[in-house]
């Protein structure tokens, strides 16, 4: 297979829209989500295209630390390789950028795996997911969940009234510090009370300690929550343990789970009830294909989920919730908080639904703008 000949990378910032309270505004008052956009192009001149989408409340990672260990680090193991060795990709890589507890600058990583997938897809003439085996149930279009996440009861009922008025049936909502657990609870009843048959998920970004997540899970499942995400860092494991065995609802983990063999650890420590997937965090969609088939073996709940993922980096997503077969809706609010595209509406959203894209690789074909960011890199220079 041909491989991989020229690299190139450039940082594009999208414009939002809405209420979302991990990003903030920059000095002229305007708020984006800042993007990191790869272009690979093999010895026959085709091309693949990845995207890094880091934010720094949500993880270590910065715009300039993903540019600068593209061009320093990655870009010296990814050119001359064949695209599609992933398992060889993410050695290779994981050798450049060391893990600590986990992998290392995954969001970076998860642009170039993306990139391979998408290069290795249009060589070979077929949609990513094809590249995964076996798929649970092949989907053609997935259920999208509204996103409420206001810090004020008002703003939480102006949303829910936007994601009905935009056709949507479910509802993920956003608890923990710096909120109390009685603003919370308050949520919870309003979005339960507003849609009763929808299906509720509380992600708390980590922000409890043991004893205030132990003490709200159950309340939170009574005031009709169908799953908690991420209620403490990852790496209190023994609250995690005790929430598990508490069983007063499902815990899902999602920071903290970046590859194949910690997931397999926190499932055997008796962590967790599921995962919550993100193949931008999960250092791409290589390793997320593990983590997949890894919790099919336990029997464990897969929900898709992402970090306001925009174009390059939601059609990856697509691409494994499609194939992972799920049966909940996807937390993937990019179509909600983001007001631009570099591939003229290709992912565009009726009602809830998302369709799948069907073409080749990813399935975008990006504009000028994505490709005038670029600038090639050299390693040695």
């Amino acid at each position: 297979m041909s491989r991989i000949a020229k690299i190139e990378i450039g940082r594009f910032d999208y414009e939002m829209a809405g209420e979302f309270k991990f990003f903030k505004a920059g000095s002229d008052g305007s708020v984006r989500r800042p993007t990191v956009l790869v272009r690979l192009t093999d010895e026959e001149g085709i091309t693949g295209w990845g995207q890094a989408v880091p934010v720094p409340s949500w993880t270590y990672e910065t715009v300039e630390s993903v540019l600068t260990t593209l061009e320093f680090h990655l870009a010296e193991v990814v050119l001359g390789r064949d695209p599609a060795d992933f398992q060889g990709l993410h050695a290779a890589m994981n050798m450049a950028i060391r893990p600590a507890f986990s992998v290392g600058q995954p969001l970076c990583k998860a642009a170039v795996d993306i990139a391979c997938h998408d290069l290795v897809g249009r060589q070979l003439g077929v949609p990513v997911w094809k590249l995964f085996g076996e798929p649970a149930t092949a989907r053609e279009s997935l259920t999208l969940s509204w996103t409420v996440n206001s810090a004020k009861m008002e703003g939480v009922e102006r949303q829910l009234m936007e994601g009905r008025a935009r056709g949507y049936r479910n509802y993920n909502i956003k608890v923990g510090a710096p909120q109390t657990a009685d603003f919370d609870l308050e949520i919870a009843r309003a979005v339960r009370a507003f849609e009763p048959n929808g299906f509720l998920w509380a992600d708390a970004n980590t922000g409890y300690t043991p004893e205030a997540a132990l003490a709200i899970a159950p309340r939170l499942r009574d005031a009709g929550v169908d799953v908690l995400e991420s209620p403490l860092p990852p790496t209190r494991i023994r609250g995690y343990q005790a929430l598990k065995k508490q069983g007063a609802i499902p815990i899902l983990l999602d920071e903290g789970v970046l590859a194949v063999d910690v997931a397999e650890e926190f499932i055997a420590l008796g962590m967790t009830d599921g995962i919550a997937l993100k193949p931008a965090r999960n250092a791409g969609l290589w390793p997320s294909v593990q983590i997949v088939n890894k919790l099919r073996a336990h029997g464990l709940l897969i929900l898709g989920s992402g970090l306001c993922d925009p174009d390059f980096s939601l059609a990856a997503a697509l691409h494994l919730f499609a194939w992972s077969g799920l049966g909940t809706p996807c937390a993937l609010n990019g179509p909600q908080f983001l007001s631009g595209s570099l591939v003229n509406g290709a992912l565009s959203t009726r009602a809830d639904m998302i369709n799948l894209p069907t073409s080749a690789g990813l399935g975008l074909t990006p504009d000028a703008r994505a490709v005038d960011c670029l600038h090639e890199v050299l390693p040695g220079c």
